[in-house]
């Protein structure tokens, strides 16, 4: 069955925190982890380096807020710039993901399990990381197949 996906490391950018997600060894299931509370910006690419170590990842896919014409916003500059110091300081690449939908999603999902605004506050920025994460599988396990039905390698 091909070659075996590496783990990805998602990073949902905020200028408080980030979110953070991880995908299982073969590429299919994101898993949440804690968020990082951001301090001072060597610090947390440091961190996210470490994560990059700690698990093995093959690539880095950061959140990329665009508007919801498709437009670059002042926030996606700011990640842009992040993922920038992210490349100088890690071998594997790092990716920019349009996550438009993810953090209303994260949001929509979290009200309605009913739990506290304080708690709903503390977990959507992770939750917002394993959407991004989990529709970034999904595509590539949705274009595999495409090429796997047209005959191509993949």
């Amino acid at each position: 069955m091909g070659n075996v996906a590496g783990r990805i490391l998602a990073v949902d950018f905020g200028m408080k925190r980030m979110g953070l997600a991880v995908s299982d060894a073969l590429g299919l299931t994101a898993q949440g982890l804690p968020s990082l509370a951001r301090t001072r910006t060597p610090d947390d690419l440091r961190y996210i380096q470490q994560l990059a170590e700690e698990y093995s990842v093959e690539r880095i896919l950061l959140g990329y807020p665009l508007s919801q014409g498709g437009e670059e916003t002042a926030m996606s500059r700011e990640v842009a710039d992040f993922a920038q110091k992210l490349r100088q300081c890690l071998t594997c690449p790092v990716e920019l993901w349009d996550e438009r939908l993810t953090s209303a999603e994260a949001n929509r999902m979290l009200r309605s399990s009913g739990i506290s605004i304080e708690k709903r506050r503390r977990a959507v920025d992770r939750v917002a990381a394993t959407l991004l994460l989990q529709s970034h599988l999904d595509w590539r396990a949705i274009e595999k197949e495409r090429v796997r039905s047209l005959g191509e390698d993949p």
